[in-house]
């Protein structure tokens, strides 16, 4: 008898270790192992594990469709996997090996702990099509520059999908708990989130290669209209195999026009940069607590919990800033183009240190992807690999003339300036745009200044 850890691969389609567990003509036994975090954690945040707990419930259905059943246990990972193995008898359990520090520290304990009863830990690889050390500069060594990483990415031979999995025996005599809720994390409430699910994943992904992918870069950087893809959280939480949205893809671009393909390339491009995050979360670790760019860790950061606070409420007088935020608040989800300047200005504007806004994002994000995530948050703020250069700072202003000038988005999100003409939330202002709105907290000319003086100041230090 098999085990097979699901942890961030709630699907049946393409599952490396799903199918490698399933090979074998032997009973498996599929597992989710719930957290015991409570609604603190800095991971656990209402819409991701609203998303979470519906994502279980379609992989519970999908695998009683093919004659298997998912057991639910909640606990420290190494207890419930060795109680499992205890009460089954098997000899190996399969999972999908995960890039970020914690995932890795947690298979080693694992490892040993399955060694100790007489079972072996199958560790597959299924979250990057990528990882670790298969993209390597000409001498060898870590790609820290996206470009040239993306070229060797590029050349790389691309795995095949495997074959549709048809049939899982599952033993009846296992315990298992209930499917979770949310208040299971001592959470209440609820949040507009996506559908969960493969199925409802796969639907977005028919969807976005039917059309969308074709104007993906004309209006990729468009708010209100959506453009982009909405599958990061199916990437994220494994709804979607990387390989099969790239395959896709890559088929689309040989289908399309001229501009079609440019398109398609284009959003490659974005699979391309979320598994060079991966492989620098892998390599550099220490990213998570510092700054990827050593020479930038004398920076002075403020800590100004209320400045914080009015960021986090969509409350700073800034249109574009407040509608994005509030987006994600409501949603567990935010444009991607709103993601760069909602971090630009807390780090450049507020000059609050980048660390606080990951925190948050990765608590309300239902795509929240700790690779991905830090990389951002360290792009935005100039710290990071392949960064924005420190002195390139978004302008809120000019960034809304450019894409929300008709102020579709902002007044979708800030009710309170409904009736006020959309070309003032491009204009620089001192003042409140209506008497229901706040003034501008800061002067962006001015933060900007004090920016650039705060990094000058740590680069000779």
């Amino acid at each position: 008898m098999h085990i097979h850890w699901f942890r961030r691969d709630l699907r049946l389609t393409d599952n490396t270790s799903l199918h490698a567990a399933a090979q074998k003509r032997m009973e498996v036994v599929p597992v989710f192992i719930l957290s015991e975090w409570r609604a603190n954690h800095l991971w656990t945040g209402l819409g991701r594990q609203q998303f979470l707990c519906g994502c279980l419930e379609s992989l519970a259905k999908n695998l009683a469709h093919i004659g298997g059943r998912l057991i639910i246990r909640q606990g420290g990972a190494v207890a419930e996997l060795r109680k499992l193995i205890r009460e089954t008898r098997a000899s190996s359990i399969y999972t999908n090996r995960d890039p970020d520090p914690f995932g890795r520290k947690m298979e080693e304990a694992v490892a040993k702990m399955a060694d100790e009863e007489g079972c072996q830990l199958v560790l597959c690889q299924d979250i990057a099509i990528h990882e670790r050390d298969e993209v390597r500069t000409g001498t060898g060594g870590v790609f820290r520059v996206f470009t040239p990483y993306a070229k060797a990415w590029r050349r790389l031979p691309k795995p095949g999908l495997l074959p549709k999995l048809t049939e899982i025996r599952t033993p009846e005599n296992i315990l298992s708990l209930p499917l979770p809720t949310v208040e299971t994390w001592g959470l209440d409430g609820r949040v507009d989130i996506v559908e969960p699910g493969e199925h409802a994943a796969r639907t977005r992904m028919k969807n976005f290669l039917r059309s969308k992918i074709f104007q993906y870069y004309a209006t990729r950087n468009l708010p209100s209209i959506n453009g982009g893809s909405r599958l990061s959280q199916d990437l994220r939480w494994g709804l979607l195999s990387p390989r099969e949205v790239y395959l896709r893809c890559a088929r689309a671009a040989a289908d399309g026009d001229a501009a079609g393909r440019k398109s398609a390339e284009i959003f490659i491009n974005e699979l391309i940069w979320r598994e060079f995050y991966l492989q620098i979360l892998w390599h550099f670790p220490g990213v998570l607590d510092s700054d990827f760019n050593p020479k930038y860790a004398r920076v002075e950061w403020k800590s100004d919990e209320k400045s914080f606070a009015k960021w986090c409420a969509g409350e700073t007088g800034f249109p574009i800033v407040d509608a994005a935020m509030r987006q994600l608040n409501s949603t567990g989800y935010m444009h991607n183009r709103l993601r760069m300047i909602t971090a630009m200005f807390l780090t450049k504007d507020l000059h609050i240190h980048w660390r606080e806004g990951e925190r948050y994002f990765m608590q309300k994000l239902v795509d929240g992807e700790i690779a991905s995530n830090n990389g951002g948050w360290q792009w935005s703020a100039g710290t990071g690999a392949d960064a924005a250069p420190y002195f390139r700072i978004q302008n809120p202003w000019l960034q809304t003339a450019r894409f929300d000038p008709e102020g579709k988005f902002i007044l979708r999100w800030v009710p309170e300036l409904a009736g006020v003409d959309p070309s003032r939330f491009a204009q620089p202002t001192a003042i409140a745009l209506s008497r229901n709105y706040l003034p501008p907290m800061v002067d962006h000319h001015r933060e900007r200044e004090i920016t650039l003086d705060m990094f000058q100041k740590a680069l000779v230090s």
